[in-house]
């Protein structure tokens, strides 16, 4: 997230689709949700006039951002002329493919003559050899019905993401201008779904405009050159590397190839010295330095207007010192950061879309604003490459083959690689999920890209501390079916934690219940998404979840919905035939009662019972109970946009 960056003024907002601006609709709608501050709307592009019956817009080169630049940057080619193994590992990884030129090659989702449909606007798909085209046409009445139905041929031109999900990209007025397409490739369930309901925000709430030469071009290219001509009206964006390539860890490397390719292929090698003054080696250097490379991109950083960034890109490069050109932002020390604070008065929401109330990250793609406040951090040893690794991992958590499991934190706390020292500190079973150092003290709290994401603030469960900042401690995370009380008895016992004052609720119903029914909609995704988590399930048992997942299946936030519906399709239960998370509850049959009759028919009349705390029995007894609708009558229903 870049503050202080809001889209050109020359850039027109247009809230919906429909109406005259109907055409504008690609400048509307856009993938990445990174907002700067709010601007004044401006007048449209003199580019975006009303279409003729068959306006045609070609994707020819010069209307895609160019690689090559800025000073310095060669492109990942050239070092695999020497480094091949490195080269092929890091080909494999998803930053190469955050961003692509648009083909079938690198689309993972249908244009075979697909039709979409949104607000009154109907878009026809289709691939014309490696063209991916897209025919926009009027179909609600409106001012310009009486001409007949205008049609707009374009085509996808650049594709954002490659794991999770895929944006899309089409050329827009003059110069390189690329504006997102109004749908999402859900990769999972292998289908095109409204942009919106892949954030998590509040029902109803419109798109602003983004383009990506402003947007995602930030993080999702290596050393981007947005080059706006806010005169001329137009964009002549170049980058580096359309994708995260190797320069954008190492650093330009021009000076590295040309002074190897000088010495020969015979040469000695560099001595470190004269190697680091040709290139850097993120292991080799500083570990503040070293994390800072991957926080110029996984963080929340202000950038100053003088950084001037739109024209020329940033100045930052990989070993500089990040505070110097886009310090990070953090809810405890704003007043840091000249300017600031008067942004946050005029932006009230802002902290509250990012950051717990206690300042720690709710959302992905900052994991370094949480890594530089934990204590590991801040022993001076420890940086992202303490357990990351590009180059010898698999791509999913690039997870570095001696890190995905206790080891992580052994390499530092040594005595704990003892099995007995292990379990005497953890209480549970050396092996198991609750011995993983990982789900203590990175929990899933938080939230991006329709999943739960660990946190990389390092930390220690606590009840007192979820009771103040309404984040769902580590214990309750994967015992779903105990109380906090439960949890705050245990910490007291073993780690000598003062249980704090607890209400009836948090000493009689399960936590996660708790949160399901009466928590706020980012607390109800975390919980959604627990709900389907394998270890949590195999400590808690599943056989009760299926009712609440049903109730969330029901959530007045797409996103929430679409995270229930995932984890019921991990459990023996059915998602109902005919369920869609992107219609709202009010387009259709409620899921609760869809999912409860099969459910109950599964379980029949055993003789075993839940677990009190959960507040179900086999019979369905207790779903929609007093307690129930208790808790759904007192739920939080404040507004909650979390900004990935």
């Amino acid at each position: 997230m870049h503050l202080r960056l809001p889209t050109p003024p020359w850039i027109p907002r247009v809230s919906a689709l429909g109406g005259v601006m109907w055409v504008l609709l690609i400048l509307a709608l856009a993938g990445c949700s990174r907002r700067g501050e709010p601007v004044a709307t401006p007048p449209p592009l003199e580019q975006a006039s009303t279409p003729t019956r068959s306006q045609s817009v070609p994707a020819s080169d010069d209307r895609i951002p160019r690689q090559g630049g800025p000073e310095g940057y060669l492109g990942s080619e050239s070092c695999r002329e020497c480094h091949v193994d490195q080269f092929q590992s890091w080909h494999r990884t998803y930053h190469r493919t955050m961003t692509q030129r648009a083909s079938p090659e690198t689309v993972r989702a249908d244009f075979r003559n697909v039709v979409l449909t949104n607000d009154g606007t109907r878009f026809r798909l289709s691939q014309e050899g490696q063209a991916l085209k897209v025919r926009l046409e009027k179909v609600a009445p409106g001012p310009l019905s009486d001409a007949g139905t205008p049609v707009l041929d374009t085509e996808v031109t650049l594709v954002t993401g490659s794991h999770h999900m895929q944006v899309f990209w089409m050329p827009e007025g003059s110069g390189n201008l690329q504006v997102g397409f109004p749908f999402t490739w859900l990769i999972p369930e292998q289908r095109w779904v409204p942009r919106n309901s892949t954030f998590l925000r509040p029902p109803g709430m419109s798109h602003q405009s983004e383009a990506w030469n402003v947007t995602c071009s930030r993080c999702h290219t290596t050393a981007i050159e947005p080059r706006v001509d806010p005169v001329a009206r137009r964009m002549d964006t170049r980058a580096a590397e359309l994708g995260i390539s190797c320069e954008a860890c190492h650093g330009p490397g021009r000076a590295h190839v040309e002074a190897r390719r000088a010495a020969g292929l015979n040469a000695p090698k560099p001595d470190p010295t004269t190697l680091a003054r040709e290139i850097v080696h993120p292991e080799k250097i500083d570990p503040v330095r070293a994390s800072e490379t991957c926080g110029f991109c996984h963080s929340m950083k202000w950038i100053d207007r003088a950084e001037n960034w739109r024209q020329d890109g940033f100045r930052f490069r990989p070993g500089d010192v990040l505070a110097d050109t886009t310090p990070l932002i953090q809810p405890d020390e704003v007043e840091r950061v000249p300017g600031l604070r008067e942004y946050i008065a005029r932006n009230p929401q802002l902290l509250e879309d990012f950051f717990w109330s206690d300042g720690m990250v709710r959302v992905s793609g900052r994991e370094h604003n949480g890594l530089v406040q934990s204590p590991c951090f801040k022993g001076g040893r420890f940086s992202c490459l303490s357990c990351h690794s590009l180059h010898e991992s698999e791509p999913a958590d690039l997870l570095a083959v001696n890190r995905q499991d206790a080891r992580a934190c052994t390499q530092c706390h040594e005595r704990f690689r003892e099995p007995a020292v292990q379990e005497a500190h953890t209480h549970h079973r050396p092996g198991s999920s609750g011995s993983d150092c990982y789900n203590c003290h990175m929990p899933h709290t938080t939230y991006g890209v329709l999943t739960a994401i660990r946190s990389h603030e390092v930390s220690s469960p606590r009840v007192d501390v979820e009771l103040s900042t309404g984040r769902p401690n580590a214990c309750n995370l994967c015992h779903l079916d105990r109380t906090l009380d439960w949890t705050a008895g245990h910490l007291e016992r073993w780690y000598g934690q003062k249980a704090p004052v607890l209400d009836e609720v948090q000493r009689t119903v399960a936590d996660s219940v708790r949160i399901t029914l009466a928590g706020d909609a980012g607390q109800r995704a975390l919980m959604a998404w627990h709900l389907g988590w394998a270890p949590a399930r195999a400590a808690s048992g599943f056989d009760w979840i299926a009712p609440y997942l049903g109730q969330l299946m029901d959530d007045p936030y797409a996103a929430v919905r679409c995270v229930a519906e995932r984890s019921l399709r991990g459990t023996p239960d059915r998602v109902p035939t005919g369920y869609d998370y992107v219609l709202s509850p009010g387009q259709r049959s409620p899921a609760l009662e869809a999912v409860l009759g099969p459910w109950k028919a599964r379980l029949g009349k055993s003789g075993d019972s839940f677990p009190a705390p959960v507040l179900v029995g086999r019979d369905g007894v207790g779903v929609g109970g007093e307690v129930w609708r208790g808790l759904l009558e007192d739920r939080d229903e404040r507004p909650v946009r979390l900004r990935e």
